[in-house]
Protein backbone atom coordinates (compact mmCIF):
# COMPACT_ATOMS: atom_id res chain seq x y z
CA UNK A 1 0.00 0.00 0.00
CA UNK A 2 2.72 2.46 0.58
CA UNK A 3 4.36 1.79 -2.84
CA UNK A 4 1.21 2.73 -4.32
CA UNK A 5 1.27 5.81 -2.51
CA UNK A 6 4.85 6.61 -2.95
CA UNK A 7 4.73 5.78 -6.34
CA UNK A 8 1.33 8.07 -7.22
CA UNK A 9 2.80 10.71 -5.36
CA UNK A 10 6.03 10.59 -7.24
CA UNK A 11 3.46 10.30 -10.46
CA UNK A 12 1.84 13.47 -9.24
CA UNK A 13 5.20 15.66 -9.09
CA UNK A 14 6.30 14.24 -12.48
CA UNK A 15 2.98 15.57 -13.53
CA UNK A 16 3.28 18.53 -11.62
CA UNK A 17 7.23 19.86 -12.85
CA UNK A 18 6.19 18.73 -16.28
CA UNK A 19 3.65 21.57 -16.44
CA UNK A 20 5.79 23.75 -14.38
CA UNK A 21 8.44 23.32 -17.10
CA UNK A 22 5.83 24.22 -20.12
CA UNK A 23 4.36 27.08 -18.44
CA UNK A 24 7.87 28.90 -17.36
CA UNK A 25 8.89 28.10 -21.22
CA UNK A 26 6.01 29.66 -22.68
CA UNK A 27 6.33 32.72 -20.56
CA UNK A 28 9.90 33.00 -21.31
CA UNK A 29 8.66 32.97 -25.10
CA UNK A 30 5.94 35.34 -24.58
CA UNK A 31 8.72 37.77 -22.52
CA UNK A 32 11.14 37.41 -25.35
CA UNK A 33 8.67 38.49 -27.81
CA UNK A 34 7.51 41.78 -25.91
CA UNK A 35 11.37 42.52 -25.53
CA UNK A 36 11.39 42.31 -29.03
CA UNK A 37 8.88 44.61 -29.72
CA UNK A 38 9.70 47.28 -26.93
CA UNK A 39 13.34 47.54 -28.95
CA UNK A 40 11.88 47.64 -31.96
CA UNK A 41 9.57 50.50 -30.57
CA UNK A 42 12.11 52.51 -29.14
CA UNK A 43 14.49 52.35 -31.70
CA UNK A 44 13.32 53.68 -34.64
CA UNK A 45 14.17 52.04 -37.80
CA UNK A 46 16.35 53.68 -40.72
CA UNK A 47 13.76 54.36 -42.97
CA UNK A 48 12.24 56.98 -40.63
CA UNK A 49 12.34 60.38 -41.80
CA UNK A 50 11.27 61.71 -38.65
CA UNK A 51 7.60 62.17 -36.84
CA UNK A 52 4.65 62.54 -39.51
CA UNK A 53 3.06 65.68 -38.16
CA UNK A 54 6.06 67.54 -38.44
CA UNK A 55 5.35 69.78 -41.78
CA UNK A 56 1.96 69.74 -40.72
CA UNK A 57 1.88 72.96 -38.73
CA UNK A 58 3.56 75.29 -40.80
CA UNK A 59 1.26 74.32 -43.93
CA UNK A 60 -1.78 74.92 -41.75
CA UNK A 61 -0.91 78.06 -40.43
CA UNK A 62 0.34 79.48 -43.89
Amino acid sequence: MADENDKSTRQARASRDDRLKSALRENLKRRKVQARERAAIAEPSQNDDGPLDEGIGGKAGG
